[in-house]
This record gives structure tokens, sequence and C-alpha cells, in this order.
């Protein structure tokens, strides 16, 4: 049973080491993603090449490698090994192996994750993230407030482990928000479609 929750982490991490927004920003010739911007590989800091084709594709992808690694891993090894998977994808965006540890801030592959493992909470993410995005225009904003409802909605529907689970990974999306955060509380947090 370790040995199949350690295998299904460890898979988990390697799809979620892979650096969409950076693989596809190279492809489409432009500059080094982590040059521009806030540095970071994810969705957000792709739109502000001002291409959203890309910023659309990037979040696409780290998404799915967080749903495709906890559906097969719970298909070959059950729902404690896709929670194992889950938490391997997220770790795996946040300090990917290929980029020296170096990763995005993990809201994209959270939502696939939460895909994975409990559908209707990933909808209400969706829902809460959008709403608050157009009202303030500001991604970490609408993320980090969206992510805060989700172990609770979980608890609400007696998914008690995952709602642990994601009590966790909502708190260090906190963390590596912290920037974000200090730059909201000053006002001078880049809004959505802002380009650098």
């Amino acid at each position: 049973m370790i040995g199949t929750l350690l295998l299904a982490l460890a898979f988990g991490y390697l799809c979620g080491s892979i650096p969409f927004g950076l693989i596809l920003t190279k492809l489409a010739g432009t500059q080094d993603l982590r040059s521009i911007g806030s540095g970071n590989i994810g969705a957000t800091n792709v739109l502000r090449t001002g291409n959203k084709g890309l910023a659309a594709a990037t979040l696409i992808g780290d998404m799915l490698k967080g749903t495709v690694a906890v559906i097969a891993a719970g298909y070959f090894g059950g729902p404690d090994a896709a929670i194992a998977a889950g938490v391997g994808a997220f770790v795996g965006h946040l300090f990917p192996v290929w980029l020296k540890f170096k990763g995005g801030k993990g809201v994209a592959t959270y939502i696939g994750i939460l895909l994975g493992l409990f559908w209707p909470a990933a909808l209400a993410f969706c829902a809460i993230w959008i709403a608050v995005a157009l009202i303030f225009r500001y991604s970490s904003l609408a993320a980090l407030v969206a992510s805060v409802v989700v172990p609770v909605m979980l608890l609400w529907s007696q998914h008690t482990a995952l709602a642990a689970v994601f009590a966790g990974l909502t708190a260090v999306l906190w963390i590596m928000h912290r920037a974000n955060i200090t730059r909201l509380m000053n006002g001078t947090e880049g809004k959505i479609g802002k380009k650098s």
C-alpha cells in the first residue's frame, strides 16, 4: 500500500513538473517567459505576452496534468493513490525538477486536481474565480478567494479527507502568492490582460 502511494506521488510529481507555459511560449517563438512580467510560468504570465491563445493552452495544459495524474493513479491504485498523485502533481508544478525546482504558483493544477477528485468543487472554484476576476481584474485575488471556499465546500459535502488535503494545498497556494498579497495590499498588483 505504501509502495503504491509513493509510486502515485512520484507519477503525479512528474506529470506536474511539465512546464506547459514555458514549452508553448518557446514553440511560439516568444521571449523566455521567465524574463517578463512576474517571471512565472503559468497562464496569467503567458497572457502578459499578449497571446490569449497561448495563455488558454497553458491553462488547459496545467489543469489537465493534474487531472490526468489523479485519474490514472486512481484507476490503477484506488482513491488514496489518486489523492497522492494529486498532491504530487501540485508539488511538481511548484517545484519542477526540469527547471531547477522553480515553477509556477499552482492555481491551474489545483483546479485540475480538484476536477479529477471532486468536479463540483472545481466548478465552484471556477465560478468564484470568474466572478472575482470580473469585478476586481486581479487573477491572484480571484484564485485566493476561490481557494478558501474549496475546503469548506468539501467539508460541507462530507468529503473530510479531501477537505483536509485541500486545506493544506490552499495554505501552500497562499504562501506561493505571498508577493501577490503584498502587491494587492500596496495597490501595485498587475491586472488581468495587462501586457509587460
